[in-house]
């Protein structure tokens, strides 16, 4: 993905600290008190221009939403959707995923969602894709004992590599989906590389899966 460097993003970004938490490291295990209840907190990592997680938002007025994105060229549009809609229950980081345990104490997390990740294609590339397992390994600590992971893309490749990796670390598949959008599956909100890819006629795929059980 190209992006349009917006220089004044970042001064952007830091006049509205109230919806991108500047200091996330010093919320660890306090995000409900940032809230202000406790309901269960719902996490997007790569929130992009912040389609899906505003919309949620909007449908799930009972659950806390965090959306996650490196670029800040790209979540300053993310940014302009809250202070559109004035949603209490989403807050937003400029971070990267890799300091998810830095943000977020264990077992604070009751969902994550992954859409329309990087899928990363090369080998030398494996261990910057998001279901790789030292990833996993980060998901598994801060989600809630129920807690699960909700992942979609079109890219056909990486969907088999997260299945398989989810698989063999131990996340249980409650549900695949090979073409979502011909699926049963109700309520789906779509995000922009959705609308984009699902208009070229390309395959939309998607599964849930629930952290590991240990004994």
């Amino acid at each position: 993905m190209r992006l349009r460097n917006k220089p004044w993003a970042k001064d952007k970004i830091a006049a509205y600290p109230h919806y991108v938490i500047p200091d996330p490291e010093a919320r660890r295990g306090r995000w409900r008190e940032l809230f202000g209840n406790e309901r269960p907190i719902h996490i997007e990592i790569g929130t992009g221009k912040g389609k899906f997680i505003t919309e949620m938002a909007k449908l799930h007025p009972d659950l806390n939403f965090i959306g996650i994105e490196l670029y800040p060229s790209v979540l300053v549009s993310a940014l302009d959707k809250l202070i559109e809609n004035e949603l209490p229950n989403v807050r937003l980081l400029n971070a990267n995923a890799k300091d998810l345990g830095t943000f977020f104490a264990d077992g604070e997390v009751s969902r994550i969602y992954l859409n329309f990740s990087d899928p990363w294609p090369k080998k030398r590339h494996e261990k910057r894709r998001l279901t790789y397992r030292d990833f996993l390994a980060l998901y598994e600590r801060i989600l809630t004992e129920d807690g699960d992971i909700h992942l979609k893309t079109d890219n056909q490749s990486f969907f088999e590599y997260s299945l398989v990796s989810l698989s063999q670390y131990g996340f249980v598949l409650a549900a695949v989906q090979l073409d979502l959008h011909r699926s049963d599956v109700e309520g789906n909100v779509m995000t922009e590389y959705e609308e984009k890819f699902s208009a070229k006629g390309n395959r939309i795929y998607r599964c849930e899966a629930v952290r590991p059980r240990r004994a």
